[in-house]
């Protein structure tokens, strides 16, 4: 005899569920329940909509509630609200909300999905303007477009500058709307490490985008069109997007009795049980485990939401399986740059008092003789004693989902980054070098842990030539005359070994070139020599992306 499973909310990791159930059950009755009227829809699609992007509106429909029903053999009930969990009684209060009727149903097993919801903070003037937006539903998104084909708008401002403040602010762009960008941290896209961060700011900024860091909104005048910030600074809006972030839907595991953890996210167990066995949860609504260090986090993507939709139903039918915890693996298209991420950051591991080290390369995304590459910058954090990969961050035009793909499979499969020097990856002059930037990452990285280098990082430098030490700058003179690092000397590559003598011996040389390759060369050369001698990770590039942005100068990704 078949159960009775009910799952509260649709989209990625209900829908998953369901599907899944059935694949697995031609017996058990599957309920499934979603506040909202559609059951399934691409919401990583719905900025491109709002941009002109993507024309299709149908095409953001994953499935329809008719052709799900049909398909997988499910009672799917949608402008339903779960109001209510019974836990002694096994039974699940519901609201009709197409004519208010409250009703009972019993289960068997009950899986909770209900995502999560933007955070809309209490500011004066917010409940008065008739112009500020959040975008998490087809609603959210009927609602913004439907406001800017009809009113002509001319100015934007976005609140928050992560994923959806990013996206929006290229498609709103790509409608002709001026944007404003505001971000209380001192940075673009906090999931980054700052200085890969500063090269989304940069291009924010090439692309017309007025970007506006450490300062956040105080109050909304005008009903809306009015932004006060907290700088004091005054901006004129004709619609604001509000994507200051996500909370949890909790509101029906709390009424339960069911915990949550500090973030707010529902507690669960590797199996995705709440303290509740017959009760499951998954998606964004959860607190889950980091992938690489255990610890609780909450990370709102779709394919933690898919994969654990797919194990939960599995579970049910009695497959030992476990969700592992997440890696957080991301990319993300910001106007002509593609930026991705995976594992830990430097954030993340100095919070938790963990060891690291990091190295940065910028390669070409292909051979550099074919036409077409474009730079690439890759960062890889890791174990300097082990070489244990703890995360990568990587920016460019092309060849940067592929890069961080490759090193969020590597840390899956536990590799270290002497590993990453040695995978075979494909390789043909337009889309790769015969060192890939994956295994040139790998070499600088196992140079490292190997004690054959030493690096320092570009937000030490200026601190170590103010104290006197020594900073050798190995570029041309042609390139110091578009740049250089205040307080270095200049001893080209070329004429190390013929002019080392002008350095002393008894003092640490610190060394940069363009991008780090010629001042690893260099240390080896003077390591060779008896001197003391550490490479800056990333070169003067990484140093100089860094201060344009801290200038707010506008720069080449060059």
């Amino acid at each position: 005899m078949g159960r009775k499973i009910i799952i509260v909310g649709g989209v990625a990791g209900g829908a998953t569920a369901a599907a899944r159930l059935r694949r697995l059950s031609e017996e058990d009755e599957i309920i499934v329940l979603e506040k909202g009227e559609y059951i399934s829809y691409a919401n990583c699609g719905l900025p491109y909509y709002i941009g002109g992007i993507i024309t299709d509106r149908e095409a953001l429909l994953v499935q329809t509630v008719d052709g799900m029903s049909k398909k997988f053999k499910l009672d799917i009930r949608n402008l339903s609200e779960a109001t209510e969990i019974d836990r002694e009684l096994q039974t699940l209060t519901i609201k009709n909300l197409r004519n208010g009727t409250v009703y009972k149903e019993s289960y068997d097993k009950l899986i909770l999905s209900p995502g999560a919801r933007p955070i809309i903070p209490n500011l004066e003037g917010y409940k008065e303007a008739t112009n500020i937006f959040t975008l998490r539903s087809v609603p959210d998104t009927d609602q913004i477009k439907e406001w800017i084909d009809g009113r002509n708008a001319q100015e934007a401002v976005i609140i928050g500058a992560g994923f959806i403040g990013l996206e929006m602010a290229e498609n709103l762009m790509h409608r002709g709307i001026k944007v404003t960008l505001v971000e209380l941290g001192n940075q673009v896209m906090s999931s980054l490490d700052y200085e890969m961060a500063a090269i989304v700011h940069q291009e924010l900024l090439d692309q017309g985008v007025n970007v506006i860091v450490e300062d956040g909104v105080k109050a909304f005048r005008d009903q809306g069109n009015t932004v006060e910030l907290q700088s004091g600074r005054i901006l004129s809006s004709d619609l604001t997007i509000l994507s200051i972030g996500v909370q949890a839907e909790n509101e029906l595991a709390k009424s339960a009795g069911l915990a949550t953890g500090g973030r707010g996210g529902i507690i669960v167990n590797e199996y995705l049980q709440t303290e509740d066995t017959n009760i499951y949860a998954i998606g964004d609504a959860i607190e889950v485990k980091d992938y690489i260090h255990q610890t609780q986090t909450m990370v709102p993507l779709a394919w933690p939401a898919n994969r654990q939709g797919r194990l939960v139903a599995d579970h049910i039918n009695g497959k030992t399986v476990s969700y592992n915890g997440t890696l957080g693996t991301s990319v993300a298209k910001v106007f002509d740059l593609t930026v991705a991420a995976t594992g830990n950051n430097e954030k993340l591991l100095k919070k938790l008092g963990v060891p690291f080290e990091s190295v940065h390369v910028h390669p070409s995304s292909n051979a550099s003789y074919y036409p077409g590459g474009h730079p690439l910058s890759l960062k890889v954090l890791f174990d300097a004693n082990t070489g244990k990969i703890f995360g990568a961050q990587a920016a460019g035009v092309k060849g940067v989902e592929k890069r961080i793909d490759v090193i969020a499979t590597a840390i899956k499969g536990n590799l270290t980054v002497e590993d990453l020097a040695d995978l075979e990856l494909s390789y043909a002059p337009p889309y790769s070098s015969a060192k890939d930037p994956v295994n040139l990452a790998g070499y600088v990285a196992a140079n490292v842990v190997d004690k054959e280098l030493k690096v320092v990082h570009y937000d030490e430098i200026d601190e170590i030539v103010a104290w006197g030490g020594i900073l050798l700058d190995v570029r041309e003179p042609e390139e110091r005359e578009r740049g250089f690092i205040q307080g270095s000397i200049n001893i080209p590559l070329g004429q190390l070994r013929e002019r080392r003598h002008e350095l002393p011996k008894n003092h640490p040389i610190y060394v940069n070139c363009q991008v780090g390759m010629r001042g690893y060369l260099a240390v080896k050369t003077l390591m060779n020599y008896g001197y003391q001698a550490i490479n800056l990770s990333g070169g003067y590039k990484t140093y100089e992306m860094v201060l344009r942005i801290k200038n707010q100068e506008p720069a080449l990704l060059s």
